[in-house]
């Protein structure tokens, strides 16, 4: 069948690979997107598999070995392979990202697996049109923040492009100094990431827009389409100076989005102070839930 050393690694040049494969198997979750993949290649040194229409990733994360079924068809003869590599790992978990289509499929098929629900890894989904219009007492805190912003800052909104792709850059930097990203291991990663996906905004397929206030760009957002009915924002960072940006870029997003989508995934939350907090404020529409399997429960 297929070994690990069989694993190549993640670069820009498979990119075509990745379509074809996601154009007929979507992927459930944005930590597997091929811009995902190649923009935190350097943090999760990501390798990949393809066998019989289905994709196999492995990563690597502080030296911890971890594989993925994305998506595909379901073949008990890959799976079988699959867990006799995941044996030999040292992880507790050496089988990670998990969707709910996927776990039910395998313990219809091996009912002794045992899954643990990664929260951290929940991906927020959200209808564009709650986003956009922020409608009801539920979402009257966030119209208030929104309406002062308004009223204290005149901006203007505009695409990112190569007309102003060095001034985002320079934004991004800014950002990653107010941060102290090169404090924080996750942070100094995120900052690859982005200026790794700025670097290779049009062959990424990649979308955005700038808010300029006062002549200077002082919040962004980067998105793509992920399926025929969701698009995914994948950065929105915005400058500390302006209480309330994040509300307005956000909306600003959300009223471009819903033209073309019915949902938008705005990815997981790692377990960050404040993050689930600022994401549960919005709603979810649903969350894609991810598992994690255990190495005790393969009994092959």
């Amino acid at each position: 069948m297929f070994l690990i050393d069989d694993f190549k690694p993640v670069t820009l040049d498979v990119k075509i690979l990745f379509q074809q494969h996601y154009q007929k198997y979507p992927t459930e979750h944005s930590d597997n997107l091929f811009t995902t993949l190649t923009s935190w290649n350097d943090y999760g040194k990501f390798r990949y598999y393809f066998i019989y229409d289905n994709l196999l990733l492995l990563s690597q994360i502080k030296g911890e070995i971890q594989l993925r079924f994305v998506s595909g068809k379901y073949d008990k003869e890959i799976f079988n392979q699959l867990f006799k590599i995941a044996k030999e790992l040292e992880s507790e978990y050496p089988i990670i990202f998990i969707d709910s289509i996927t776990k039910n499929w395998l313990l219809e098929n091996y009912p002794k697996l045992d899954f643990k629900p990664f929260r951290d890894g929940f991906d927020y989904i959200y209808l564009a049109t709650d986003l956009a219009d922020l409608s009801g007492t539920k979402y009257s805190k966030i119209r208030n923040r929104l309406n002062q912003f308004k009223k204290n800052f005149s901006y203007n909104i505009e695409k990112i492009s190569k007309s102003n792709l060095n001034e985002v850059k320079d934004f991004l930097k800014r950002w990653c100094l107010w941060k102290d990203c090169d404090s924080d291991i996750l942070l100094e990663n995120e900052k690859k990431a982005i200026l790794f996906s700025m670097d290779h905004f049009e062959r990424l397929d990649l979308s955005g827009i700038a808010m300029r206030i006062n002549d200077k760009i002082e919040a962004i957002s980067v998105y793509e389409k992920m399926t025929s009915e969701m698009a995914v924002v994948h950065y929105e960072k915005g400058s500390p100076d302006y209480d309330g940006i994040y509300k307005a870029i956000n909306q600003e997003t959300a009223k471009i989005l819903q033209k073309n989508f019915r949902f938008i995934n705005r990815e997981s939350d790692m377990n960050i102070p404040g993050l689930r907090k600022a994401k549960m404020s919005y709603h979810p529409h649903h969350m894609v839930e991810v598992f994690n399997l255990a190495k005790k429960g393969i009994l092959i």
